[in-house]
């Protein structure tokens, strides 16, 4: 994506995420948590936290319905928190041993038992902060956003679930793939959701921003993926677990030739930037590449829809700045 555009938006998020996951880190390391290899593994984790997004948009839903985010820290330390969760996790399904901002990940530098109790560990946390963050809310509100928020979070592990049981299965396709990025998306849904109820917002809006939640959430899946093939260390890690990135998986599929000249790249022991840059092109050119892009393009088309329902022109810009930035620099080279 062009640097002025992503460098704006990072910072816009990173500015608004920053209460929110200070007091997260804070919570975290209050906790005795024993042994000192977790301990030091949660530690660790702090120092290197970039879960900025999630956090800044749910200041975005907050505000975009007249709401204060600086009124609902507890609430955003309970989101970064819950993320966190599912990042841990993440790794450990997807055996990332370095984060894409090149450190080792938990997972990658502790282990995987400790890792997956930091990330149970979060877990707990996260929703009991969350609790707590609503008791100020209406018995019906309080049980309905819960049940929202959980409803939501099991999409999204019902997702990791299909996806797995895919991979080990070989037969994943174009269309259960688009059903599996439609239920990752029921996170950012869950937090886009509870900042505008933390916002106060009407009814209408929260729905509004709840299904853009969900688009932005789809499109942030369908991104990532993509742009796993740009990262050559990403790409490496991938190769080495034999967990290729889905897209370039297609790509494979495409016709013999191009299966071929992929698999020769794929065999090399250490991948070049030239290497990268061919598989980058096999990957955006492949028609089923096409068809994923095509459905980005209309889901920014129904966000951008909806967002003109939003009275909040000022916020309206901003997020569909988030819409549009999806599609940046996915073009061949």
């Amino acid at each position: 994506m062009p640097p002025k555009k992503a460098k704006l938006m990072v910072a816009e998020l990173n500015k608004r995420s920053k209460k929110g996951l200070c007091l997260a880190g804070q919570i975290l390391l209050s906790e005795k948590m024993e042994p000192p290899k977790l301990r030091k593994a949660c530690e660790y984790y702090v120092a290197n936290w970039h879960g900025f997004y999630h956090v800044g948009l749910f200041s975005m839903a907050c505000e975009a319905v007249g709401g204060n985010p600086d009124d609902s820290l507890q609430a955003q330390a309970a989101i970064a928190i819950l993320a966190a969760a599912f990042d841990i996790h993440d790794d450990i399904l997807d055996k990332s041993k370095m984060s894409k901002y090149e450190v080792p990940t938990v997972y990658g530098k502790f282990g995987i038992d400790i890792a997956l109790l930091l990330g149970d560990a979060c877990l707990i946390e996260g929703f009991k902060i969350l609790v707590d963050s609503l008791s100020n809310f209406s018995e019906e509100k309080r049980a309905l956003a819960l049940q929202s928020t959980k409803d939501l979070l099991f999409k999204v592990g019902n997702a990791h679930s299909l996806e797995i049981c895919s991979k080990q299965k070989g037969n994943t396709t174009l269309r259960s793939y688009l059903k599996i990025t439609e239920l990752k998306g029921a996170s950012m849904e869950a937090f886009f959701m509870l900042g505008a109820v933390f916002g106060g917002g009407p009814a209408a809006d929260i729905a509004i921003l709840t299904r853009i939640g969900r688009i932005i959430g789809i499109l942030v899946a369908l991104r990532d993926d993509i742009v796993d093939v740009f990262d050559i260390n990403e790409l490496g890690q991938r190769i080495a677990v034999q967990d290729l990135p889905l897209p370039l998986l297609f790509a494979l599929e495409e016709n013999n030739k191009t299966n071929v000249a992929i698999q020769n790249i794929l065999s090399k022991k250490k991948l070049s930037t030239s290497d990268v840059d061919e598989l980058v092109n096999f990957t955006i050119l492949a028609k089923s590449t096409t068809k994923l892009k095509y459905k980005m393009q209309l889901l920014i088309e129904e966000g951008s829809t909806l967002l003109n329902r939003l009275s909040n022109k000022k916020l309206q810009r901003k997020l569909q700045a988030v819409l549009t930035v999806m599609l940046e620099d996915l073009q061949p080279s």
